[in-house]
């Protein structure tokens, strides 16, 4: 079960003219971007745990980035990152099992080993969902070239049947994974291609109804119309 809903008054986005915080206090902080699908994992994971004043959020403007962020806190110059314990990790894959495993909360993972293993493979396959899903904006035909990473994830979410998510009942690391690009794309293809991804897709269908009622998944939620625009200057090369 999710800890308790918190409804968090968000802080402003860092950028160029800005102070940094101050860095390696023994506080622990969290390094995001509002639009970013990367960054929105890890804050999904913190918020699920109720790690809110545990871990604090610090949002940095990508398309103007301070300088000391580079300088002093990640010289990979992205979102997301975690300030920890004296360090500073990223990639947000490692980020969302590093917060599970390093911090209180209810646990992301279950303990069955079957359920382990099927996670893993999950996961692993998220970075060609990504890259397939991104690729189908130019093609020629991009409902079709999309649908076999829609299909894999409607596979995937009825290997358990005893709940909608991907393992079973309550949200896990998997869910977080994907939230974030099922989330973007969906709008994407609706917007651009009357398309809409869970037709034909009853599971999926399901656990985007689902993962929306989930409180800590709700407050990242990204602002999907101005992706959608983002996308097409990017993608389709729209002013």
């Amino acid at each position: 079960m999710a800890a308790p809903s918190v409804i968090e008054v968000l802080p402003p986005s860092l950028d160029s003219t800005s102070e940094p915080p101050p860095l390696f206090d023994g506080n622990t902080r969290l390094y995001i971007n509002y639009m970013c699908p990367y960054a929105q994992r890890p804050w999904i994971a913190r918020n699920y745990k109720g790690l809110q004043e545990k871990i604090k959020l610090v949002a940095i403007d990508l398309q103007n980035r301070p300088a000391w962020y580079k300088e002093k806190v990640y010289p990979e110059n992205k979102v997301p990152s975690l300030e920890h314990n004296g360090k500073v990790i990223g990639e947000s894959l490692d980020l969302i099992k590093y917060i599970d495993e390093n911090f209180e909360g209810p646990r992301l993972l279950p303990d069955d080993a079957e359920k382990q293993k099927f996670a893993e493979e999950v996961i692993a396959y998220s970075d060609t969902f990504v890259r397939t899903e991104y690729a189908s904006f130019k093609a020629e035909d991009p409902v079709k070239e999309a649908g076999g990473g829609f299909d894999y994830l409607e596979a995937a979410l009825q290997k358990f049947d005893d709940g909608p998510f991907f393992l079973g009942q309550t949200i896990s690391l998997p869910d977080i994974t994907y939230a974030p690009f099922v989330e973007r794309f969906k709008g994407f293809f609706e917007d651009v291609w009357k398309y809409d991804i869970t037709s034909g897709r009853p599971a999926l269908a399901a656990w985007v109804e689902e993962i929306n009622k989930i409180d800590a998944y709700k407050q990242t939620k990204c602002d999907i119309n101005k992706t959608i625009q983002f996308y097409k200057i990017r993608f389709m090369g729209e002013k």
